[in-house]
């Protein structure tokens, strides 16, 4: 099967989401994504780009792994400087052209390292350690990606459309109600395969037609980051790199992206590991999830938290998300999603979920708008 390319249309997406214009007049959301309004209006450079122009004195691929980790903490200290200086003084795309680019960057070594990653791979928490040059992980992916669509999506949160979304196949994640399974579960192999330079191109076109980021999504997009941090070096266009991810993740693969991505937008899906074992087959799900989601609200990256209520799941899940939430990451917008709709395993075998085979009710989701109220989360600018 080819991959599906849908466009929109010049300015018609201004007709479709006016939202999308006015929600920039709500002041939280200007202070709360400052960075990444910065970069979508080509105010700033995108963190890969900045990347691109931190020297490495020495060829990564020439260095053992410990040697190459060693130097990732070294230069990541000078890039974190430059990136504050970005942010509190400003530069321009006119004046990040006239920076030197060296011969081996702080991004070469990120690529480095990712690249051997995947000989014993522990990109997500999994940690399958598969050689995914000669077997599939977990996620059922070997070295290549898989790109089923992409294209301009104005059915995101209003602050991002229109979203250049990529969509993977594959999925690190089980859920017996995923919307994707025909790409995430079934067929991960639907669409292209897409190497760095094919994922550079995709990006370039969607950004020069009118994105306003990059939104790499799936399936899910971490089994495939080593070919998607590996395109920035091929892309030359600024443009904010958006993260749509379960963020089911190593320590180590969240330290070599957030350098680079400009916007997060993780779901949170459940508040304990017992309905995450069940409904999405993985473990040590909310530990994962806090800790990967306290580092990036810690570092003040702009970040929109997604949560999926789902019917009968209040106290289980959304009421411990939205509180932990309120405790940890008052920095987020929350984005409060009522489309649950019983999808896969759970429409064909009702009966085995008979908790989450149906849709929401008004007054379950209005309940969860109470508690947001109650915390005092902004949701209702993007929801």
């Amino acid at each position: 099967m080819g991959v599906r390319v849908v466009s929109v249309e010049g300015r018609l997406w201004r007709l479709i989401r006016p939202d999308a214009i006015y929600v920039w007049r709500e002041e939280r959301v200007r202070r709360k994504l400052e960075w990444y309004y910065r970069v979508m209006n080509n105010r700033a450079p995108a963190k890969f780009m900045l990347a691109k122009k931190v020297p490495a004195e020495t060829d990564p691929r020439d260095l053992a792994t410990d040697e190459l980790w060693h130097l990732h903490s070294d230069l990541r200290r000078e890039f974190s400087t430059m990136l504050h200086s970005v942010r509190s003084n400003g530069l321009t795309l006119d004046e990040y052209h006239k920076l030197d680019t060296p011969k081996h960057s702080f991004l070469d070594v990120k690529i480095e390292i990712l690249r051997r990653t995947l000989s014993s791979c522990e990109l997500c928490e999994w940690r399958c350690r598969v050689n995914r040059d000669v077997k599939v992980g977990v996620c059922r992916l070997g070295r290549e990606s898989y790109v089923t669509t992409y294209f301009l999506h104005v059915g995101e949160e209003a602050p991002l459309v229109p979203s250049g979304t990529i969509f993977y196949g594959s999925c690190n994640f089980r859920c017996v109600f995923c919307q994707n399974y025909d790409i995430s579960q079934l067929n991960p192999f639907t669409g292209i395969k897409a190497g760095p330079k094919e994922l550079a191109t995709i990006e370039e076109y969607l950004r020069l037609e009118g994105a306003r980021n990059i939104n790499h999504v799936g399936g899910e997009p971490t089994p495939n980051v080593h070919n998607i941090v590996a395109s920035f070096k091929y892309l030359n266009v600024n443009v904010p790199q958006l993260w749509n991810s379960n963020m089911y993740m190593t320590p180590k693969t969240l330290e070599l992206l957030s350098d680079l991505i400009d916007i997060w937008l993780p779901d949170f899906k459940y508040g304990n590991d017992t309905c995450a074992l069940r409904l999405s087959a993985v473990r040590r799900y909310y530990e994962v999830i806090t800790r990967n989601l306290r580092s990036i609200c810690e570092s003040g990256d702009p970040i929109i938290i997604r949560h999926l209520v789902l019917p009968n799941h209040f106290e289980c899940c959304t009421k411990p998300v939205l509180e932990w939430i309120s405790e940890n990451c008052r920095n987020a917008l929350i984005n409060i999603m009522d489309q649950y709709r019983p999808e896969f395993w759970v429409s064909l075998n009702p009966k085995r979920y008979p908790d989450i085979a149906r849709r929401l009710r008004r007054d379950e989701i209005n309940t969860a708008y109470e508690h947001a109220d109650k915390l005092g989360l902004d949701y209702r600018e993007v929801s």
